[in-house]
This record gives structure tokens, sequence and C-alpha cells, in this order.
């Protein structure tokens, strides 16, 4: 009975560090997604143009903002000035595709980034398609404001993710 009982622990906490690194974005959540044209250099180039610029407008539209209601009216009354923006964006860059800003609740595959996996499911979301919207995407999440935290650090890799119970497995065993 002795030995069962250090079995059993393991296995449990073997079962939920296998689990810990898929995360859930909570559903009061509101993403942020660029998808690009193709997969093509030139478009891959465009999408993140476009995605660095409107990721600085919104974090100056909802830094001030505190609920998700508030986050919700401000970027959808921010529709018309999002596109506008994008497709200035484009137009600068003789980027010729067209640009489509919806706001709704969109599907989002499986992502892993930085060893993190998040989940898929329909989330409510600010889409800026590119052209055919064929190509990889760029996605984060705007309310709580996950990825504007990063968009304003200079070197993104030196996020670590850990487990504290994984560290103690590590330690003792």
């Amino acid at each position: 009975m002795k030995k069962i009982i250090p079995i059993i622990i393991i296995l449990v906490l073997t079962t939920f560090i296998n689990n810990y690194n898929k995360v859930i974005i909570p559903r009061d959540a509101i993403r942020f997604r660029v998808i690009a044209n193709s997969n093509s250099e030139y478009d891959q180039k465009n999408k993140k143009i476009i995605a660095k610029s409107l990721s600085t407008d919104i974090v100056e539209i909802l830094k001030e903002t505190k609920s998700l209601n508030e986050a919700r009216n401000t970027l959808q009354k921010n529709l018309t000035n999002f596109e506008k923006e994008a497709n200035n964006i484009a137009i600068s860059n003789n980027y010729n595709e067209k640009i489509n800003v919806d706001y709704g609740n969109h599907y989002f595959p499986e992502k892993e980034y930085k060893g993190v996996t998040y989940k898929e499911g329909e989330y409510e979301s600010l889409v800026v398609t590119l052209g055919n919207g064929e190509g990889e995407n760029f996605w984060c999440v705007l309310f709580p404001p996950l990825c504007l935290l990063e968009a304003d650090e200079e070197d993104t890799n030196k996020i670590e993710y850990k487990s504290f119970i994984k560290e103690l497995i590590d330690k003792y065993f």
C-alpha cells in the first residue's frame, strides 16, 4: 500500500503537468486577428505591418478601458477607423489586396505559442482579413490586454512559462 500512494501521486501530477500547457482563454476575452492573403513573403510582410500598426492604435484606444462592455463598445465604434487605417497602411506600402474588418464571434484554430497551447473555438474578436485570407495569421488577446503588454516589450523571446509542480518533481525525483 505504501508503494501505491507515491505512484498514484506521481500519476496525478504527471497528468496535471501534461495538461499544464493547455490554456483556455476566458470567455470574457476579446481577441484580435489579422489574416494574411497568402503565405507568400510579400503577403506575410504586409500582414505584420498592418497588425503592428493596428495593435499600436488599439493599445491607445483601449488603454483606459476597465470592463469588457466598455472594450466591446470602443472597438465597435472604431471599426470604420480600423478599416481606414488598414487601407491607408496598405496604400502606403503598395499593397493592393482588399481589406475586411469585422467584429463578432469567429472561429480560431488551436495554436501553440511560446510553449503554451491555446484551444480552438469560437471567440469574440476583431478580425482583419487581407485579400482571400488564406495565409498564416497574427492573433492576440485584446481584452484583457494580453498581447498589448507584449507589444511594448523589446525582446519577447525572453518570456518563459514555468510550472511550480514540475519544478518540485524535478527537484525531488
